[in-house]
């Protein structure tokens, strides 16, 4: 596929300081992006450059083919943004504000623009001013999500949404998928990216410490596993071994023994091993489970440090 963001090199400085630093970033065109660090780390200040309203110092950037910063206003007629701090004209309502976006986009669907205005519960009759945060965001998400454009770019969208809202942004965006649009998506709610994501760049200081499709990333890291062991083997030795013992066994890590049974994180390599000792241990069920997006990022948030 071809990339609709490619990023390399990028360096932007405030004064003395540097937002980022020698960032790189590929988006293929169809995928769903998770952009991903904590607060501080460069996402926002990325995604101004993207959409031009930052220079960069240094590095090249290119969105949907193009120079961010030098075509700025046709490349905005192909791309929806969403905020994560929206405000709003305060003396128009939200059907108004929809349509005034829309307007100086260059038009919307009608039809998608009202399904969408039902979809998300939105009065939009009322004035913007007395909107709640989660009120304001609806109506951005509304504006983006009705323009049919080749690239989303979400940034923390969701801030102040209700769960049943979030689920129906999730919805959004998994059909903005199968309709094969780029969707570039950052969010501190783990379990939404999760769910929507193809790939993944996780960022610190202004730099990558991994990137890559988030299959293959699960691959690298440690499986969870819980096993259910029977009551004779978790209050007596079963031939000198006990559930304790498995914190031995290579490979093993955050052993955790409970009533029920056991819990661990398990490097691939030696999983025959893991499963010879809990056999041993004459375990009854047997679970595994890849790690969350959540584990993915705490390890390299870690590793960075």
């Amino acid at each position: 596929m071809d990339a609709a963001i490619e990023i390399s090199g990028l360096v932007k400085k405030f004064g003395r300081q540097r937002a980022l630093d020698g960032l790189d970033l590929r988006v293929e065109t169809g995928e769903v992006h998770a952009f991903l660090g904590p607060n501080g780390s460069g996402k926002s200040t990325t995604i101004r450059v993207l959409l031009g309203l930052l220079r960069a110092d240094s590095g090249r950037a290119y969105l949907l083919g193009s120079d961010p910063w030098r075509d700025s206003v046709a490349l905005h007629r192909r791309l929806a943004y969403v905020p994560g701090d929206v405000n709003l004209w305060p003396n128009l309502s939200g059907g108004e504000t929809i349509d005034l976006l829309h307007r100086m986009h260059g038009g919307a669907r009608r039809e998608k623009r009202d399904e969408l205005v039902e979809r998300f519960d939105l009065d939009p009759r009322k004035k913007s001013r007395s909107y709640s945060k989660g009120n304001r965001q609806k109506v951005a998400l509304i504006a983006a999500l009705a323009l049919d454009v080749e690239l989303y770019i979400f940034d923390e969208p969701t801030s102040g949404l209700d769960p049943l809202m979030e689920r129906e942004f999730q919805e959004c965006v998994a059909e903005l998928h199968a309709a094969g649009r780029t969707v570039l998506l950052s969010s501190h709610i783990l379990g939404q990216v999760d769910k929507l994501s193809d790939s993944v760049t996780i960022i610190r200081d202004g730099r990558v410490v991994q990137s890559g499709r988030l299959d293959e990333l699960r691959h690298l890291h440690r499986v969870r596993m819980t096993a259910r062991i029977g009551a004779h083997a978790r209050h007596a030795d079963v031939d000198g071994r006990t559930p304790k013992s498995l914190a031995g066994v290579p490979g093993v890590h955050d052993l955790s023994v409970g009533e029920a049974g056991v819990s661990f994180s398990l490097d691939r390599e030696h999983t025959a091993e893991v499963l010879r000792a809990l056999a041993d241990l004459g375990v009854s069920e047997i679970s595994a489970a890849p790690p969350s997006l959540e584990d993915l990022f705490m390890s390299e948030y870690a590793a960075s440090k």
